[in-house]
């Protein structure tokens, strides 16, 4: 493991033209302290974490103190937000620090969040605060912890340095480690603004650096195709892990789409308590355009405006062929995950109406999603219709769960598999933790009064949240009622 001053720096996306964002020094936040750091991403850089303690990883990463070897950039991109493209977006309050290099070869960026001003603010002030770090901070891991692919946090630093959203707050930078920042909206900037020399070069440069499997040495058609085709991949399977674990991500715009299909951009995300297909988390998204059940639409349709952007590259024809497979990628992948949910290895007609009933009832007896599924994988078969009273704090009525379970019952009875296998594999399937809107809120204030325990143990279930943690359990019971209606909006 490494001290600071010794990780190795690439830096190959601030070699790029200028065009690609402007070059800032982060602005100083005052009396700046760690609120708490990630080993297991501290180990993805070969970082030794008890770095994070020391004063010079506090000033760097709060702006008051520089590296050598980083090279603060502030992206340019664009995109459509709620469907109405903006030409006057880009890292308004981040910054793209340095790539970190590993002995492996592994690239890293690092991204620091809440940087102050750059020319991409607009009317912002360029800040974070403490309140969105913490839960893009735990959101990350969370989504890490449930084998969901997404951008990491290595650190959350908080200051005295006041932030004025609807009431005065802390300022804060959140350390946000992935493997690109590249969003959909860096492909948009350059085709709306007509710099298609540009365009290619940034096709290039996703392809050479993270789709090092397309054949440098085939002409740029195929190159751009097999692009094109790997990003909807990516972003369909991504979606599939959403909808089959009840995540809600709430600010589905393009330039919050990563093109590696990494779960990207944490604001007023929320995971389903009750089942409810229409779950708004966003309480700005006043239309439901980034509802749950619209998130497969709503990802198809991003695609389709990266796809256009894509046309000086590609011929509409192989960019629409790319499109088509996205539903039939999606639909399998979601198929196969929510199967692995109920233990089921055979794929049979009857599951069909197996799962429909099984949503009908989740949704007309407001069932806790994640309990619900949890629950079930400690039932063996033969006391499934006598395990009833097992549900009775999440389910309103037993009859229409026991109607249910007979089904679910006698479909077992075709699985070929030992009934302890498949319950084995439904708690490594169906998580007993997940990050919970009013846990993270209860976090938070803590946080706010300088009480961090909290945080760390949130930290500890969701990097785990298939294992049991006794010590922990409250972390996983049905939330309250006025826990299941926090309004959470896109102010950080």
């Amino acid at each position: 493991m490494k001290k600071l001053s010794e990780l190795v720096f690439n830096n190959t996306y601030s070699a790029l033209p200028r065009s690609f964002g402007t070059f800032i020094q982060p602005q100083p936040l005052d009396d700046p302290f760690l609120v708490s750091v990630n080993p297991k991403v501290s180990e993805m850089l070969e970082l030794d974490p008890t770095q994070a303690h020391a004063q010079y990883f506090i000033d760097l990463f709060t702006g008051n103190d520089d590296h050598p070897a980083m090279s603060p950039l502030a992206m340019k991109y664009t995109g459509h937000q709620f469907g109405q493209y903006n030409p006057d977006l880009g890292d308004g309050r981040g910054l793209l620090m340095g790539e970190v290099q590993t002995s492996s070869g592994q690239k890293w960026d690092i991204h620091l969040k809440g940087s102050g001003l750059t020319p991409y603010s607009r009317q912002g002030d360029g800040r974070a605060v403490l309140r969105s770090s913490i839960r893009e901070y735990l959101a990350s891991a969370a989504m890490s912890g449930l084998g969901i692919k997404t951008t990491h946090a290595l650190a959350v630093l908080a200051s005295n340095t006041p932030v004025y959203r609807e009431t005065v707050e802390r300022g804060a930078t959140l350390i946000r480690v992935a493997e690109s920042h590249l969003r959909f909206g860096h492909f948009e900037y350059f085709f709306y603004t007509q710099q298609h020399n540009e365009l290619k070069t940034l096709a290039d440069y996703l392809i050479k650096h993270h789709f090092p499997d397309i054949d440098s040495q085939q002409d740029d058609t195929s190159r751009y195709s097999q692009m094109f085709n790997k990003i909807v991949s990516l972003t369909a399977e991504m979606i599939a892990d959403w909808q089959t674990v009840g995540f809600a991500h709430g600010v589905m715009n393009t330039d919050n789409m990563s093109v590696l299909g990494l779960t990207f951009d944490y604001g007023p995300f929320g995971f389903l308590d009750d089942y409810e297909p229409g779950f708004i988390c966003n309480h700005s998204d006043y239309s439901g355009r980034y509802a749950f059940n619209q998130q497969p639409a709503i990802a198809l349709w991003n695609l389709s405006a990266l796809g256009y952007a894509l046309t000086p590259l590609l011929d509409k024809a192989l960019l629409d062929q790319a499109l088509e497979q996205y539903q039939p990628i999606l639909q399998k992948a979601y198929s196969a995950k929510m199967r692995a949910k109920l233990g089921l290895k055979e794929k049979l007609e009857e599951d069909t109406p197996l799962f429909s009933a099984m949503f009908d009832l989740l949704k007309s007896q407001s069932v806790d999603f994640t309990l619900f599924f949890r629950t079930l994988s400690s039932v063996p078969h033969n006391e499934l219709q006598a395990s009833g009273h097992l549900f009775e704090n999440i389910v309103k009525d037993i009859a229409p769960l026991e109607a249910w379970l007979e089904m679910y019952s006698q479909r077992l009875e075709k699985e070929s598999c030992a009934d302890g296998d498949r319950l084995d594999q439904m708690r490594s399937t169906n998580p007993k933790f997940i990050l919970r809107n009013y846990l993270a809120q209860q976090a938070i204030e803590l946080a706010e009064k300088g009480d961090f325990a909290m945080i760390e143990q949130l930290m500890t279930v969701l990097q785990a949240p298939f294992d049991e943690h006794p010590e922990l359990s409250h972390l996983a019971e049905r939330p309250p009622e006025w826990g299941k209606k926090l309004e959470i909006s896109c102010s950080s």
